[in-house]
């Protein structure tokens, strides 16, 4: 696998993952402020803490990585991948705000 890609997946895609009962874990790298006005449930671990917080980061299964757009959760996973050789890690393309949008139109956007 190369380091440098990051693997991403759709909101559609990760709701019938859901709803599959797919074992995989959230892993929110927003602040917790951020997590206050809407969550869809998984472990924080915001961005800037990342490094200290891997053992909350399974290797063994899925990881669906998400934030507010999209972008920082795209730069943990680089990290991630370079620094600590994960390779089951995901982007929730688009964020929170794509899930909000697409599939849960009650949660709260900022």
């Amino acid at each position: 696998m190369d380091r440098n890609e990051v693997k991403g997946i759709n909101v559609l895609d990760f709701k019938k993952m859901m709803d599959n009962g797919d074992d995989y874990v959230i892993i929110d790298v927003r602040e917790p402020d951020e997590i206050n006005i809407c969550s869809i449930g998984g472990v924080n671990v915001p961005l800037g803490l990342i490094d200290k917080n891997t053992d909350k980061i399974p290797k063994d299964k899925p990881a669906i990585m998400l934030c507010r757009s999209g972008k920082r959760s795209f730069m943990a996973i680089l990290f991630l991948q370079q620094e600590y050789e994960y390779e089951n890690l995901f982007n929730l393309n688009g964020g929170i705000i794509a899930y909000a949008r697409d599939v849960d139109t009650n949660l709260t956007l900022y």
